[in-house]
């Protein structure tokens, strides 16, 4: 009777440990494939800012320095590598565009210029987009990172060479600022 328990008991635990692995490499794969889907959505914007500088170049001879900051802040975050890299780099390169953006507001033929316009609401569609795959991703490696952490899985990580991962980390200041609104109607004294 008791090496019937016996093995009971070990069965269990085997059986266990092998959920445990198995949920481990399904967590690893699953942060692999949010790291994936951000990397898609940042090609999309990085394939979309050359057609949007060419589109502008002519009109803003006089910004040349911006136009110069968004290619090399894209050519460098095409370049990147890892989490916080990667995540520093699309900082800088938000920060470009925002001044691009900005200074084309300056410009009545681009605020009117319907291939700018398009441009302007892709690359903000595809802002969103990499927003909630950053989010994607960063749930999952919470969740990957946790279930690895905590006993008794903690037990079978090294059977599953599972190390924590990075979470996508806002570092700059500037993209943690609340923006302004004024939503006040200024109306002339009559």
């Amino acid at each position: 009777m008791a090496t019937i328990v016996l093995l009971v008991v070990l069965a269990a635990i085997v059986l266990w440990v092998i959920a445990a692995y198995n949920g481990l490499i399904a967590l690893k794969n699953q942060v692999a494939n949010a790291w994936k889907q951000i990397d898609v959505q940042l090609k999309r914007r990085h394939d979309l800012i050359p057609n949007l500088v060419n589109t502008v170049k002519g009109a803003m001879e006089f910004e040349r320095g911006t136009l110069e900051a968004v290619i090399a802040a894209r050519n460098k975050a095409v370049s990147a590598t890892g989490v916080r890299q990667t995540a520093q780099a699309e900082g800088e390169l938000t920060q470009a565009l925002g001044r691009l953006f900005a200074l084309t507001e300056a410009y009545p033929d681009l605020k009117a210029n319907q291939n700018v316009l398009q441009l302007q609401e892709e690359l903000t569609s595809t802002e969103n987009k990499v927003g909630f795959a950053r989010q994607l991703y960063n749930d999952t490696a919470t969740q990957y990172n946790t279930r690895q952490a905590t006993f008794p899985t903690m037990l079978v990580a090294g059977l599953a060479k599972a190390t924590p991962v990075e979470l996508w980390e806002i570092e700059d200041a500037a993209e943690r600022a609340v923006p302004k609104v004024d939503l006040s109607f200024n109306k002339p004294a009559p």
